[in-house]
């Protein structure tokens, strides 16, 4: 059965949930599915699906109060079979586009934050959609808590294609090109520059850390409007000259192979596709237990898992992982024998088109609005 799906998406810039989008559509696209991207003009999300060959519809999303964006929804939505809304604007103007023209919708959710209880959230999860996918066992807690019925709610955890994860050359080559001995230990944390990603911990636990494996180096790539309070913290430890800060890359595969270890020590995290990626590369993950990355990374067996805001503990799970090889050899193989396991993109396209023909012939079999085409 070939479907058309419209995927909702109000995000301007391109994160960790616009690669699911795509790794999703790509997947859906390889499976003999239509796929239409709904998303503001100009926005990376466009330009991306763009560039892939997608099908794009630009529609502005300005706010929650964005009527007119509705009324342009509503009308792409007609003649699609089923619209996948992947943010939280995108699910509330979305799912009222979707509800007014009778196209049956999902969401998917990928932050842990707190699901208010209130109108607002009974009307989305009990009227707008039909579905809710939780990216881990952590946001689906959020999603009971705030009051949604269990049996509205399928876990599909986030992914990765290993097909992305290829580097441009050898770990050796890759290092040498950056100026890397041997005995130098690279920590990599690669992340929007945001608070809730944690990396003013990694520069508060650093001192102790450097202190006592002078080889380390971190690297921090990505941006945001952390950078700047970010870099000056650096220069006022004194620890310029040992923490880099990368900026946006795009050679994320090559980067991940010359590394010896992945930092992410965030403070919330619905899953951590960054920790995913890592871990598919080879590479052991210093983590904080938040979120789905308490599921993903297993202690002691794929990474070490330290609590949230604690610079000291962060600080000595640094230190172990820097001096110790053999343990980031048994930690970064046992990673990508998990990634492998169940966390493939093809593991997530196959659960989410078993979930959508399930909610058409649910939606079909009840007869009433949104009963697709």
């Amino acid at each position: 059965m070939t479907l058309t799906i419209a995927h909702v998406d109000a995000e301007r810039g391109f994160s960790g949930g616009e690669v699911q989008v795509f790794l999703l559509m790509e997947g859906l696209r390889e499976r003999g599915h239509e796929n239409v991207l709904l998303c503001p003009g100009g926005s990376r999300p466009e330009e991306e699906a763009r560039s892939r060959g997608f099908e794009t519809r630009a529609i502005a999303m300005r706010n929650d109060l964005d009527l007119a964006s509705i009324v342009r929804l509503r009308s792409e939505l007609r003649g699609a079979d089923l619209a996948h809304l992947h943010t939280g604007r995108a699910t509330w103007l979305g799912g009222l586009a979707a509800c007014w023209s009778g196209v049956p919708a999902i969401t998917t959710r990928r932050m842990d934050r707190e699901v208010r209880r209130g109108l607002h959230t009974r009307l989305i999860y009990d009227r707008l959609v039909r579905k809710a996918v939780a990216i881990s066992p952590a946001v689906e807690q959020c999603l009971v808590a705030g009051g949604v019925a269990p049996q509205k709610i399928a876990v599909i955890a986030s992914t990765v294609d290993p097909a992305d994860l290829a580097p441009s050359a050898s770990r050796a080559e890759l290092r040498e090109r950056e100026g890397l001995e041997d005995p130098d230990v690279v920590l990599l944390s690669l992340a929007n520059l945001v608070p809730r990603k944690g990396l003013d911990v990694l520069l508060e636990a650093l001192p102790a850390v450097l202190a006592e494996a002078p080889r380390v180096r971190v690297w921090i790539g990505g941006d945001g409007p952390e950078r700047e309070p970010l870099e000056r913290a650096a220069r006022e430890r004194g620890m310029s000259e040992r923490v880099k800060f990368l900026g946006r890359r795009q050679d994320k595969a090559d980067l991940l192979t010359l590394c010896d270890a992945f930092v992410l020590p965030s403070r919330r995290e619905g899953l951590g596709v960054a920790a995913l990626e890592a871990m598919a590369s080879g590479r052991p993950v210093v983590a904080s237990r938040v979120g789905g990355l308490g599921e993903v990374v297993l202690d002691g067996e794929t990474g070490i898992l330290v609590p949230p805001e604690d610079p000291v503990r962060l600080a000595e799970a640094l230190i172990r992982i820097a001096g110790d090889g053999a343990l980031r050899d048994r930690l970064g193989l046992a990673g990508s024998e998990r990634i492998a396991q169940g966390f493939t993109a093809a593991h997530m396209v196959a659960a989410y088109e078993e979930l959508y023909l399930d909610v058409l012939r649910e939606a079909r079999s009840q007869n009433g609005p949104g009963a697709g085409s």
